[in-house]
This record gives structure tokens, sequence and C-alpha cells, in this order.
């Protein structure tokens, strides 16, 4: 317990946040980027989801709880939806095993942000 006082007195007392935003792989390096010019320091972890199974890039970063706005607003300016055209295979009506491609408009990038409540932190 002795730790986690002192690392509250470090940090003001102030309850701090950690934040999960997962960014399309294009928009990573710039949200990375501009939370780093900003004063916050980032994990960045290599990902893969969605519907596209397409790339993600997952960023983590602690903060003092009154500076989650703060990041949740660079993340939103940096990482911006987008459509994009996929072929998608429809199979032919009545004929088994002919695909034909059939282009879909799907929208992607955007972020996912998750703020959770950091019971303890220290950095050593």
């Amino acid at each position: 317990m002795r730790k986690y006082k002192r690392t509250l007195e470090k940090t003001g007392g102030k309850p701090m946040k950690l934040i999960f935003a997962i960014v399309h792989d294009e928009d990573g390096n710039k949200v990375m980027k501009e939370l780093n010019d900003n004063g916050f320091s980032v994990t960045k972890l290599c990902s893969t989801g969605g519907f596209l199974r397409a790339g993600n890039t997952t960023l983590l970063t602690g903060v003092e709880e009154d500076r989650v706005e703060e990041v949740i607003e660079i993340v939103k300016k940096k990482s911006k939806s987008r459509k994009q055209i996929l072929n998608s295979s429809v199979s032919q009506n009545g004929m088994v095993g002919v695909f034909m491609p059939y282009p879909i408009e799907v929208v992607i990038g955007g972020a996912t942000i998750f703020v959770i409540d950091i019971e303890r932190f220290e950095k050593v």
C-alpha cells in the first residue's frame, strides 16, 4: 500500500485512467505521433479484427482522469472513417460453383475507444 500511496502523490493524488484506442492501421502512426506531441506516452500493439479482418492498431495510454477528453479528441481528429469499395463474391442464380464479383461499399477507419479505471499505477 505504501508504493501505491507514493504513486498517487506523484500524480498529484489524481485518479488515473487507461485508454485503449483501436484505430485503422493507416491512422495508427498519425494518432500516436499527435498523442506523443501532446505529452502522452503511448504503447502500440498490432491487432486484427472486425468484419473485414483487416489490420488495426491498438494504442494504450495511461492518463490522469482530467486529461481523458483531450486524448479522445486527438484520437477522433486523427482517425477518420472513410468508405472503401470491396469485391464480394456472390453466387450466380442456379449455377453451382459460379461466383460473380459484386462490389460493395463499406465504411472503414474511425476508432473504438475504451476508458478503464486504474486501481494502481507505478512507473519504475
